[in-house]
């Protein structure tokens, strides 16, 4: 019997040393920026607190956050808008005590509502996001939310996993919201719910500034019911190269075609994804973590997603 025990032990050593676990960079959710943002008058005058995940400070005036500033890889759904001259804060994403200790991020889907004078005038539901790359502040309108986007950071790496604590609270209900802040919101038919994925790319650019891309690894995993404690150390497995004909393949892991990426001119630009290829280099990395999986301003008011301790995993 000590003969078994001894096995399991050793192989159960062997395979924590087959692999290294790397923590990316203020993924364990204790360092906050703290803006402090006073809205316009005419929205009612209000200071609203925007939370940046980066190193502690906290910012009193009002203007554009720079994201990526000292390596940090995270932006958020969080953002200062600049319409007309009006000031505006929208936070979704903010952190929170966890329970035993420590801070993690909790990230709602909520209807952001817009009072002039006292009056709603405008409605946009926004899912709470946590994301690899840069939000180009100040916001200067709601039709196109991704221009302002630069999704993802360079990244050569080749992990075999993407692993995170996490709860979440998701509804059942079987519709969603349409809010985009253009008309009275509406419900249609649809599920929504919170989601992790990581996208690992090998980018080109061409001579006219287009962003071309081939998929080298995904991982993707939707979160469909309650998980009101904490799971530790879930993993979702980067899985390399077409995943097309794979069993448990679905549409929306493949090209969104809604992502932008910033190019060596400075533009904003769609980043074209034209293919998969396991064996390409990857140059650059995704990751996304969200309550809620629609495109923008379609959603479930209430879709709650709760992480922590975010990292990478690595075969040694």
């Amino acid at each position: 019997m000590k003969k078994i025990y001894l096995i399991l032990f050793l192989c159960i050593s062997a395979s924590i040393f087959a692999e290294r676990v790397e923590t990316i960079k203020f993924g364990n959710m204790e360092q906050w920026t703290v803006r402090q943002i006073k809205e316009s008058k005419l929205l009612g005058g209000q200071t609203k607190t925007l939370y940046c995940l980066a190193p502690k400070d906290t910012i009193t005036q009002n203007g554009p956050y720079i994201y990526g500033k000292n390596g940090n890889p995270w932006s958020t759904s969080n953002a200062y808008a600049k319409v007309a001259g009006i000031e505006k804060a929208a936070g979704t994403m903010r952190p929170e005590k966890r329970e035993g200790g420590g801070t993690c991020c909790r990230l709602n889907t909520e209807m952001l509502e817009v009072s002039v004078l006292g009056v709603i005038d405008i409605q946009v539901l926004v899912a709470g996001t946590l994301f690899t790359g840069q939000t180009i502040e100040p916001i200067t309108g709601a039709g196109d939310p991704y221009k302002n986007i630069n999704f993802g950071i360079p990244f050569t790496g080749r992990p075999k996993a993407l692993m995170f604590d996490y709860k979440c609270k998701v509804s059942p209900e079987q519709w969603v919201w349409y809010a985009k802040g253009t008309a009275k919101p509406k419900k249609q038919n649809g599920h929504d719910v919170a989601e992790a994925y990581i996208y690992l790319q090998h980018r080109w650019e061409d001579a006219n500034g287009n962003i071309h891309s081939t998929r080298v690894g995904t991982g993707y995993h939707r979160f469909t019911k309650d998980q009101p404690t904490w799971v530790n150390g879930f993993r979702v497995p980067i899985h390399y190269g077409n995943i097309t004909q794979e069993s448990w393949y679905k549409d929306y892991m493949g090209f969104k075609g809604l992502m932008r990426a910033k190019n060596s001119k400075g533009k904003i630009v769609p980043i074209k994804e034209e293919g998969w290829d396991a064996n390409k280099q990857p140059t650059h990395m995704i990751i996304m973590l969200t309550s809620g999986c629609y495109e923008a301003f379609v959603g479930h008011e209430g879709n709650v997603l709760w992480v922590d301790n975010v990292k990478l995993v690595y075969e040694n």
